[in-house]
């Protein structure tokens, strides 16, 4: 690479040296067998251990200013895993160093949604729940996410905390037996009271459910058949490797939902076709339309909350990350709801969303949190509120889509990951001397909420270094999808160079 981006700063959410662990924008996450060892699961099994006996934790916000009730211990722990790599050894492995530190623990029996594990934490009165995952990152990484009593995202004071107890050395562990325990019945049995399945049942839809291999895998499909909605399940069994693509709902990882959508749009002439897609850990959510058109996460995003404004009547804070489609905020306007725009990760919206400030969050990622819910994200919720608006209105995704534009006026949006170890520096650099255009399209406002935004008359672009990944990613929203494209080619040869834009 040409260009003066010579400095390599340490990757947060991976281990450097073999020794130091560090908890990224949600959770900590590295290479299997080089940065997620089973030394170093254990060690953050002791850290969570003693954080929960840390006397200091009392003086968390989320005790001192929301409300959350502080529980022993003793109220216990559950530990949960997805469909990765080890991920059911890395499980009990974290969960025996709990039980070493005197910590009562469970270990889920099986894979399980990343939602359905914080809805134990919840609902059964843990002191925390830990989820081994990595989302939606490539095959060979995995990770831990911390869930404490609320059951959604550990702020970041949480995870300083933990961090701060990290052992220098793991513990000894032995194979000792440990009691094992099942979520699935209990998150479906929430989700069958939080959605109308019968007037989903009614509607003239045939849902085709991708959970790309991950760990939703089932739960849509056995609502689905419990009022008898045509369905087909595609990619729903383990693979490690998730079929040699990452579990992210991106378009480019979503050929066989488009070749079997496209397929059955022959088919099935009466009905509409809905494509719901999860991630690897089931806690984000995409779709695709009948035409095997992708709905990204921001139309995704959109259309839930205008279903929750016009069907729901949603009251509250709606709460958009720095990196979602400017179509939230016009929403929330028209509705006369506030909208606050908050950092990237939904550690930034959990606060929120457990005083009962807010009342909707969403972000880029494809993951939405409902007050009625979790301060959590939820990707099978979301598919299911999906499917409660084509019910209400009986207009597919693709009329839905030209319904909302009609109200908010067209966006078009594109993301690229770059693969730039220097990428913190790239922005730091940037964010000293922002660009007065790009493309020809002159820079109205700067915003560096969390990275550098440029707000142009025409949309915005965004830069930001990844908390979880070496990548750089370039976000573009535009009224038009070539203004897109030319921002997005502009900015990635500039930032390719090693050259300010």
């Amino acid at each position: 690479m040409s260009g003066g981006w010579t400095s390599r700063p340490r990757e947060r959410g991976a281990v450097a040296g073999g020794s130091e662990i560090r908890f990224g924008t949600d959770g900590w996450r590295g290479v299997i067998a080089r940065d997620f060892t089973f030394s170093n699961v254990a060690r953050v099994g002791v850290a969570i251990a003693r954080y929960l006996a840390d006397p200091k934790r009392v003086r968390l916000p989320l005790y001192r200013d929301w409300g959350v009730e502080l529980r022993p211990p003793a109220a216990g722990v559950v530990v949960g895993y997805d469909t990765r790599f080890l991920s059911r050894q890395f499980a009990w492995e974290l969960a025996r160093a709990l039980d070493r530190e005197g910590v009562p623990v469970q270990v889920t029996s099986a894979p399980v949604p990343t939602p359905a594990l914080s809805l134990a934490v919840a609902e059964r009165k843990l002191v925390c729940g830990v989820m081994i995952t990595a989302s939606h990152n490539p095959p060979h990484y995995n990770g831990v996410k911390v869930k404490p009593e609320y059951g959604g995202s550990a702020t970041q004071e949480v995870t300083e905390l933990i961090e701060s107890h990290l052992p220098t050395r793991p513990p000894r562990l032995g194979q000792q037996p440990l009691e094992t325990t099942e979520l699935g019945e209990e998150y479906l049995a929430a989700l069958r009271r939080l959605v109308d399945l019968p007037a989903i049942g009614e509607a003239p839809l045939y849902v085709v459910v991708d959970p790309m291999y991950g760990s939703a895998q089932g739960y849509l499909a056995t609502l689905l058949r419990e009022v008898r909605l045509p369905h087909l399940a595609i990619r729903s069994r383990v693979d490690p490797l998730f079929g040699g693509k990452k579990p992210e709902p991106l378009p480019e990882n979503l050929a066989p939902l488009r070749a079997v959508i496209r397929a059955l749009r022959r088919r099935v002439r009466r009905k509409i076709v809905v494509g719901l897609v999860t991630d690897g850990d089931g806690d984000r959510a995409a779709a695709m339309d009948e035409t095997g058109d992708f709905l990204d996460t921001h139309r995704t995003a959109a259309l839930i909350l205008w279903h929750l404004v016009r069907h729901r009547k949603l009251q509250g804070k709606v709460l958009k990350s720095f990196a979602l489609t400017d179509m939230i905020a016009k929403l929330a306007q028209g509705a006369g709801l506030p909208c606050q725009e908050i950092k990237i990760g939904f550690k930034w919206a959990v606060g929120g969303l457990v005083t009962g400030e807010a009342a909707f969050a969403g972000e880029e990622s494809g993951g939405y949190g409902y007050s009625f819910h979790l301060p959590e994200r939820d990707g099978i919720l979301s598919g299911l509120l999906l499917l409660e608006l084509v019910a209400a209105t009986g207009r597919s995704l693709a009329e839905l889509i030209q319904d909302l534009f009609a109200e908010v006026g067209p966006h078009h949006y594109r993301r690229r990951d770059l693969e730039l170890p220097e990428r913190i520096e790239i922005v730091e650099h940037l964010k000293a001397r922002p660009p007065q255009a790009v493309a020809g399209f002159r820079v109205r406002e700067v915003e560096t909420l969390d990275g550098l935004k440029l707000r142009f008359r025409d949309g915005w672009l965004l830069l930001r270094a990844s908390g979880t990944e070496p990548i750089l990613r370039l976000y573009c929203e535009m009224d038009e999808l070539s203004k897109v494209e030319r921002v997005l080619e502009e900015a990635e040869r500039m930032v390719k160079g090693g050259l300010p834009l």
